[in-house]
């Protein structure tokens, strides 16, 4: 028995359904945005780019079958993540974005719940869902042990209804297409200021439209500068109280499984984002001597540094893949792979395009080249999703401290002996 890397030609397929795209469609978002000094304006002009996604099955691709989406495999969607990323980063995190809210309903929803939260999307895959989690004072401790500190947003069940108050920000999609709320908020919250978050943190789902929710301020950014981070505030927000997702206290399971999911993503992402860091120094190097004799790549110094760097791509390429298969091997249950994905591949990214950087030189910090842009998108990725410092490495220590903790699970998925 082996184990075999080849792509199946459904999974090739795919990758170069998404390739296609990306190169005929996504090309044209960074001129679209540049147009455009305010974060909001940038946003809602990638919603046609957005919309020619869903037409060619990419949001599809987060549902769940029984509402009518096709449900492909995490490994499946990394595939096509690398490819839309190596063009343009927005797009694909605003259906990252979604897929955070769709996911957990997708995953811990009961039946009823999936119809009546997901239907929405498979009708019309051009509505937006976004998870609110992270607090103004910081999303690292959400899972605190402590009721003193943790989330502080709070939801309060008066008969039949949740209650719910509090502010969030970096809720990616939060704005909607027009700046009046998205369709779906996933919203993580306490159901008791007295209990900590292993018996009160709880999901619960409001629709975009009820009462009490707004926008107050929306956050611009360095990179990924079409990609919406507003604060969000829950004012009194009433939802049935049937909206939660499993029970008080189930909230670290789901927020821990979803954001394993989308670790195991971000790896494709940076992956693409170095692919096209390196992509464009390979061909400075080819053409330009600097004023020398040769093209600069016929010197040892140009052509180790490639080399260094594209070592660093394939190790992430292939760390992201395994990550991706062993969570959806685990059914999203083992989260360790996916962590070190996260951490290891967006760390990896900001290194490998300064690297290219410094392969080109100064012309590459100015509008001449893509580079700098693709710096900015990069120096994103260690910072959000659960910044690598203050919870993706926390994450990690608590599964390594854990006393039924094996080194083998990660190499070899001793989760199903």
């Amino acid at each position: 028995m082996s184990i075999d890397f080849n792509l199946s030609a459904e999974q090739i397929a795919l990758r170069d359904g998404a390739r296609a795209f990306a190169n005929s469609v996504l090309k044209d978002v960074r001129k679209t945005i540049a147009q455009y000094s305010k974060p909001d304006e940038r946003f809602y002009s990638t919603k046609p780019f957005f919309g020619q996604g869903v037409e060619a099955g990419f949001v599809k691709a987060l549902l769940p079958k029984e509402v009518g989406g096709s449900d492909i495999a995490t490994l499946d969607f990394a595939l096509a993540t690398e490819e839309l990323a190596a063009v343009d980063v927005n797009v694909p995190t605003a259906m990252l974005g979604s897929g955070l809210c769709i996911k957990p309903v997708a995953m811990f929803g009961t039946e009823e719940q999936k119809k009546r939260f997901l239907t929405d999307f498979a009708d019309d895959g051009t509505r937006l869902g976004a998870l609110a989690f992270t607090e103004v004072t910081g999303g690292a401790n959400f899972d605190s042990p402590d009721p003193r500190f943790g989330v502080n947003t709070f939801a309060t069940l008066e008969d039949d209804e949740w209650v719910i108050n509090g502010h969030k920000h970096y809720t990616t999609n939060g704005t909607g297409w027009d700046g009046n709320n998205c369709h779906l908020y996933a919203v993580v919250c306490r159901t008791d200021p007295s209990k900590n978050a292993e018996e009160s943190l709880a999901v619960i789902m409001v629709p975009g439209a009820t009462p009490g929710v707004r926008v107050t301020e929306i956050l611009d950014t360095a990179g990924h500068r079409a990609t919406i981070s507003p604060r969000m505030a829950f004012e009194n927000v009433r939802v049935p109280a049937n909206n939660i997702l499993g029970k008080p206290g189930d909230g670290i399971k789901i927020v821990s499984t979803n954001f394993a999911w989308t670790a195991a993503l971000i790896g494709a992402a940076c992956v693409g984002v170095m692919r096209a860091a390196y992509d464009h120094a390979l061909q400075f190097a080819r053409e330009d001597s600097r004023s020398g004799p040769h093209p600069i790549i016929e010197y040892p110094t140009v052509g180790y540094m490639l080399a260094d760097i594209k070592m660093k791509i394939e190790a992430c390429r292939y760390l992201t893949w395994k990550a991706c298969h062993q969570y959806d091997q685990s059914k999203g249950a083992e989260h360790e792979l996916a962590v070190m994905t996260k951490v290891f591949c967006s760390e990896t990214c900001v290194n490998v395009v300064y690297d290219t950087m410094r392969l080109v030189g100064v012309d590459s910090y100015t509008d001449m080249h893509p580079l700098a842009e693709l710096m900015n998108d990069a120096m994103c990725f260690p910072l959000y999703d659960g910044g690598n410092m203050g919870a993706r490495r926390r994450n990690l220590h608590s599964i390594i401290k854990s006393p039924s903790y094996s080194s083998l699970t990660a190499p070899y998925a001793t989760f199903n002996a």
